[in-house]
Formats: structure tokens, sequence, C-alpha cells
């Protein structure tokens, strides 16, 4: 049997995510944060880990603007690099995102 409140807030992540515009990027925290019902970036990043194909999942970095998924997956750190680089995304340096690139979940919401 599916866990119908899981469902519920991945629904509501994805929403999220997609809503993440172009060339900016949040962190798993402060999606966590934005849901309905709060949750920690470790579970958002799990979800995100097995997001829809059409959830930009790129657009989610660490509150520091790092790579996490770099820790499992090196193939999928670069592909977010470049993602990244052709969304024009400001960058720090190579590896993290630059503090202005960062948009606030918060603000993507409507009614």
């Amino acid at each position: 049997m599916a866990d119908s409140n899981r469902d519920h807030w991945t629904d509501e992540l994805w929403v999220l995510v997609r809503r993440v515009p172009y060339g900016k990027v949040t962190s798993y925290g402060a999606l966590g944060r934005s849901l309905q019902r709060p949750l920690s970036g470790f579970l958002v990043g799990r979800a995100m880990a097995n997001c829809p194909s059409d959830v930009p999942w790129w657009r989610v970095v660490d509150r520091h603007g790092l790579f996490v998924v770099a820790k499992k997956d090196p193939v999928a750190a670069e592909t977010q690099r470049q993602k990244l680089k052709e969304e024009k995304t400001e960058m720090a340096d190579e590896d993290q995102v630059s503090p202005s690139a960062f948009v606030d979940p918060d603000s993507l919401l409507s009614d």
C-alpha cells in the first residue's frame, strides 16, 4: 500500500522545484521548510534522488551552493554543473553556485 502522505508532500515538492526559475537555484533545506508540513533537507534530498524526469533537479543544491550529488554520483554532479552553466546560473567558482543565484521557495508559492 502506498504512503499517501509521502505522495502528497512529494507532489508539493515537485511543484515547488518546477517553479524555480531558469538560472536560479534553491536549497534542500529551504524547500523542506517551504512545504505545508515542513521537512528536513535530508528528506527532501532523498526524495529528489527519485524525482520525475520533468523536475529540474539540477536547480537544487546544498545551502552553501555545493553539488552534494557528487558524493554519490560524480557523473550527476557534472551533469548538474553543465545544466546550470547552460542556464547561465551565476557561480562563485566551478563547484559552487553564487549566493545571488538563490531564490527563496516561499516566493514561489501561489494561492
